[in-house]
């Protein structure tokens, strides 16, 4: 004799929803699958938790470089830039533990997920200024309409923007 089953869940219903909730990221191999297309559908659901993490462990570290003197070799131009910026009015002693306070705080909250959505707006008006650079200090950046060393070091924050960009389309999306 078939077991009567819940008026409220139709029959099946709560085997699917038990397996769900105890292995919600747990997937079985497709036949034909080989083992790289296995790893990646294992690792997509950690994929931008990954990303902001190691985005946010990269802002830590530059930034906490830019509390100590003459440990960050980004240094001078950040200090040059955000002179230029400011209009002068507030000198590179001030200026750079200021840049590198808001650089930790930014890596903390991407690495931690607290406080992230005024982290990405805060990190999108940073890169705003790293990017005004290349505009400010075109004889540092730039030699013969190529990039300098430095002008690299600035473009390759292109990356972590497009990674941010990633981290903020998953946090915004409902």
């Amino acid at each position: 004799m078939p077991r009567p089953h819940s008026p409220t869940r139709p029959p099946g219903r709560t085997r699917h929803l038990l397996h769900r909730r105890i292995l919600p990221a747990v997937r079985i191999p497709a036949p034909g699958r080989t083992t790289a297309q296995h790893a990646a559908v294992l690792y997509r659901p950690y994929s931008v938790t990954v990303l902001r993490v190691s985005v946010g462990a990269v802002y830590c570290w530059f930034g906490m470089l830019k509390l100590f003197p003459a440990a960050s070799p980004a240094e001078e131009i950040a200090a040059a830039a955000m002179t230029r910026l400011t209009g002068g009015l507030l000198p590179a002693q001030v200026l750079l533990p200021l840049l590198g306070s808001a650089e930790t705080l930014i890596g903390l909250a991407l690495v931690t997920g607290r406080l992230l959505r005024p982290a990405l707006a805060l990190l999108l008006a940073h890169m705003t200024g790293v990017f005004t650079s290349l505009a400010l200090l075109p004889e540092t950046m730039w030699h013969h309409g190529a990039p300098t060393l430095e002008g690299q070091y600035v473009l390759k924050n292109l990356v972590l923007v497009a990674a941010c960009l990633a981290v903020a389309a998953d946090e915004l999306t409902p």
